[in-house]
């Protein structure tokens, strides 16, 4: 097995007017062997683009991909000991699930008829579709079809593995099944491994690390909680996390930060990271804001509830600041604290968990520490 590392790789493509217009731009990165990488980002940010360069199926503008020590720009794509699976599966209907799976084997390979069929059939048993190896696609369910495109790319034991939104066609019930059914099955295989997604949520949940992609920039690589608690920059902490964060544009005057909405005091070792910075960004997480019924204290403010929406463990509550026409940000509280629309509440935002960034530029000043101690320990 080895390592596949992408160095300044950019594909730029040419319309029939001559425009050009860069789809990945500079993109590098590490996919270490074993490790499950997750590409995600926006509709058109250039992670599916990406992925088609490393599997082959798109040239390379500039740049180097390599698997081991060998570069393998001009490789074709039967040439890279590469597999993909795609959003649509790709089956061949008129196959039997047996035959799709064993196709590969046979095309490119050696290898003789018996050691083709147990290696399907291992591949199989593994999945769970050993029952279904006589079927076609066309009488399997939409699960059953995805463990179908997953058997024909581990029955090539690749170096890599490229998965394209492959979940996407699932149901949610379904969906949240087979990424834990996907985790197990790569940490069993230990094979690299890149994941393109545009659900922030399968990142979270299945990488080892995520590479988050805007425009066809590179934007963070990192591990999930690196991402969520650290965000390189606005994009990023947008982006990753549902709700998503809360924003307010704020100037910087002496120790205070001065909202539209409200003044909030900072410590001196806050105003000591923002440097000469005063054109700002506040950013808080909505699970880091307190709801009180009443109080006083800094930074706590006097808030309206617009908006609850109760998803069971916990509740979204949408806030404004009095007007309920002004623009709302949101605090997730328990589950079973009840709120109604309407309400008068106290919103407390502590300094600890803000996040602070240079309004122009986007650029991260000051996030709250991911302490490792932090991270509790269960015991058992």
């Amino acid at each position: 097995m080895a390592d596949l590392q992408l160095d300044d790789v950019t594909k730029v493509f040419t319309e029939r007017d001559g425009n050009e217009i860069t789809a990945v731009d500079d993109v590098s990165l590490t996919i270490e062997d074993g490790e499950f990488l997750v590409l995600v980002g926006p509709s058109g940010c250039g992670k599916s683009t990406t992925l088609r360069m490393v599997a082959g199926l798109e040239s390379i503008s500039s740049g180097q991909i390599r698997l081991g020590d060998t570069v393998v720009n001009e490789m074709k794509p039967k040439e890279r000991d590469i597999a993909m699976v795609f959003q649509s599966y790709a089956l061949y209907p008129h196959m039997t699930v047996r035959e799709n799976m064993s196709f590969g084997l046979e095309e490119s390979t050696d290898m003789p008829a018996t050691q083709i069929t147990e290696t399907v059939e291992s591949a199989a048993e593994m999945l769970g579709i050993g029952d279904l190896l006589e079927r076609k696609p066309d009488d399997l369910s939409g699960g059953q079809q995805q463990r179908v495109a997953l058997g024909r790319a581990i029955v090539r034991d690749p170096e890599v593995f490229l998965l394209d939104e492959p979940l996407s066609n699932l149901d949610a019930k379904l969906r949240a099944q087979m990424r834990t059914e996907l985790q197990r099955l790569q940490e069993d295989l230990d094979v690299a491994t890149i994941y393109v997604t545009h659900d922030q949520t399968e990142a979270m949940t299945m990488a080892d690390k995520i590479a988050i992609l805007n425009d066809g920039e590179l934007q963070q690589v990192g591990t999930p909680l690196e991402c969520y608690h650290e965000p390189a920059n606005l994009f990023v902490a947008s982006f990753i996390g549902e709700p998503s964060m809360n924003f307010f544009d704020a100037r910087r005057d002496g120790t205070q930060l001065v909202t539209d909405q409200f003044r909030y005091d900072l410590a001196d070792e806050t105003v000591a990271a923002l440097g000469e910075h005063d054109d700002l960004v506040l950013g808080v997480r909505p699970e880091d804001i307190e709801l009180r019924s009443t109080g006083s204290d800094e930074h706590s403010y006097e808030t309206t509830v617009d908006v609850v929406e109760p998803m069971g463990n916990e509740n979204n509550v949408y806030l404004t600041f009095g007007d309920k026409h002004a623009e709302s940000f949101v605090a997730t509280i328990d589950g079973m604290n009840r709120v109604e629309a309407g309400q008068s509440v106290v919103a407390h935002i502590p300094e600890e968990a803000i996040h602070l960034f240079d309004r122009s530029s986007g650029r991260a000043l000051r996030n709250r520490t991911l302490e490792p101690t932090a991270v509790a320990e269960a015991q058992f």
